[in-house]
């Protein structure tokens, strides 16, 4: 099923609807191998994942992470496969790095690894969402993660229950990119 890489990014969606089919380890191993490839500050590699995809702790883990004010993302308790992703904060280029720029590194460089890993999924026929509404306090307590790890966000991923979606509207370049010098835009 291999896409040209502007194909790729270019029919990539959130997807919120999930057939009952699990996802073969073998693909989830491969999109988490395709974000442990991604580049990161000073090489820090600052991502960790913890994969849930058997039904009956992600029936417990979803109890936790969707409830009240995050019932929103309940849809992500249908999908076979939810993977957390955390980051591992290092001294010299999250710390240090954030004193002096004023940007947390750590941020971007899992940025580049969750695209990886949804690209990779996608080019593998399953559909991912990237989901920052949860019970972080919750997640944290019920998968005992240390403090020294930053939960960052979830990704629902399995099979899509429909193979193609609709169009979103973007910007036109123009209105967002310009050549040697910003421009007022619409």
């Amino acid at each position: 099923m291999m896409q040209n890489f502007s194909k790729l990014v270019q029919s990539r969606r959130s997807v919120r609807k999930y057939q009952n089919k699990p996802v073969e380890r073998e693909k989830i191993i491969q999109c988490i191998e395709a974000a442990r490839l991604a580049p990161s500050a000073e090489n820090v590699q600052p991502w960790r994942f913890i994969i849930i995809d058997d039904p009956h702790f992600k029936k417990n883990f979803s109890k936790q992470a969707f409830t009240g004010i995050y019932s929103y993302t309940q849809f992500a308790a249908k999908a076979p496969v939810i993977i957390v992703i955390l980051a591992k904060l290092d001294i010299l280029a999250n710390r240090i790095g954030k004193q002096i720029q004023g940007i947390h590194f750590y941020l971007l460089d899992i940025g580049i690894a969750g695209e990886h890993l949804v690209l990779q999924a996608h080019e593998l026929g399953l559909g991912t969402c990237w989901i920052g509404w949860f019970n972080i306090r919750r997640v944290r307590k019920f998968l005992k993660i240390p403090r020294n790890h930053k939960i960052i966000s979830l990704i629902s991923m399995g099979y899509p229950e429909r193979l193609t979606a609709k169009e979103k509207k973007r910007y036109l370049f123009e209105d967002i990119a310009w050549f040697n010098g910003f421009k007022t835009c619409i």
